[in-house]
Parts: structure tokens; sequence; C-alpha cells
């Protein structure tokens, strides 16, 4: 079966999208207005795209109204936000900023978290958040009317104390149970994992095959 995805709706399209690319990481995006407001608001289009800069991406929609969200207007607006990422812990508290609040309503204190001032940028940062990216906006791509895509380049980074090993950089990941966005109200855990052995080299390879 194939899809000419150009012939579908923006819905359809997006069905397909978020049933066949996943486990989606979660970004928990914290972001202020200019008058000091904080939002907080969950999205599964992002990724990290690089270091040097450290570079993170996020996929922005519009409301069902086609109205701008509060994330997007904020960023286009002050250019930072903080981008946390979401575990076990805080995945109830995630769906709840998922809600639409009226404007100048923190969602993040709603859902019962702690918002805390970040090191270098303007919105507060989530303490019960395993992990969080205090990010500068780099661009924001327009690439529908209903959909951007902000790119920014993260200053700080802050992480749960006892999460990485200080002399190795290595994450625990039995600790730190990230969860990843599949369909629908689904979610992974990742308590399952495995290892593959990869051949640094080609001749590592060829080497392998012999046996």
């Amino acid at each position: 079966m194939k899809f000419d995805m150009e012939a579908l709706t923006p819905a359809l399209q997006y069905k397909l999208l978020i049933s066949t690319v996943m486990p989606r990481p979660i970004a928990l995006v914290t972001t202020a207005d200019a008058a000091g407001n904080q939002n907080a608001a969950p999205y599964s289009f992002f990724n990290t795209m690089g270091e040097n800069p450290a570079v993170l991406v996020l996929g922005l929609q519009e409301k069902p109204s086609r109205a701008l969200k509060d994330t997007t207007v904020n960023i286009q607006e002050t250019g930072q936000f903080v981008v946390h990422t979401v575990d076990e812990s805080i995945v109830e508290a995630m769906e709840i900023c998922s809600i639409d609040f009226p404007t100048g309503i923190s969602e993040a204190t709603a859902a019962g978290l702690t918002l805390v001032p970040s090191d270098r940028v303007k919105p507060q940062r989530i303490l019960e958040a395993p992990v969080a990216f205090e990010c500068e906006k780099i661009a924001i791509i327009q690439v529908s009317p209903g959909r951007q895509i902000a790119i920014g380049k993260v200053l700080t980074l802050h992480i749960r104390d006892g999460l990485i090993d200080p002399d190795t950089l290595r994450v625990d990941i039995a600790k730190y149970r990230p969860v990843g966005r599949l369909s629908g109200g689904l979610y992974s855990r990742t308590r399952d994992y495995f290892e593959v052995p990869r051949p640094a080299t080609y001749e590592d390879w060829l080497e392998s095959q012999k046996s």
C-alpha cells in the first residue's frame, strides 16, 4: 500500500505521520510573553539536530481555531524558550499542559509543576523535569500557513542529579525512564532496551562475516 501524501488532507497526513514515526521524544516547552506570563505546552514533533552549536528543533502548529499557539507567539516575539524532556514521573502533568488554557494562566502551575528561574533566558524551567534545555531562537521556518519549525540553540543544559556520571557524561537510562509519544493517547516506556554491536570500519565488518 502506498499514499500520495500531497493528495491527502492535512489531517490524514498528520494521522499517517504520527502512526508511523514513533516513538517520538516529547518536548515540554516553557515560554514567556513580554509581560512575563509563563506558558507550558508539549510537542512531539521534536528532536536534536547537531552540536557546535547544540541545536534543537520544534514542530509548531496552530490551534484548531487557526490562531497561533502561545508557544509560537512567544518564541517569535522573545526568541527564548526552554525544552524539557518528559519521564514517567511527569507524564500526567505533561498531559494537563496540553489543555488550551486561557492566555495568562500558567499550565505548569495548574499541573502541579514547579517553575524556577532559568539561568540565561526569561522563560522559567520546570524543576521536576529530568532534563531542561535553555534555548535561544536561531530561526523560525514557515513551512505552511499553520505549521512552523523553530530552530533553537541550547545555551544551558540542566539534568537531574544522579542521572549522569560527571566523569563520563553517560546518562543512566534505568534511572532516567523517558517516555515516547505513539499515536492517539498511547505512550511508550523505555525500560526494555537492547544493544547492537556496531563495526567501527568496513574492514571490521568484513572480518565479522568470516565467523
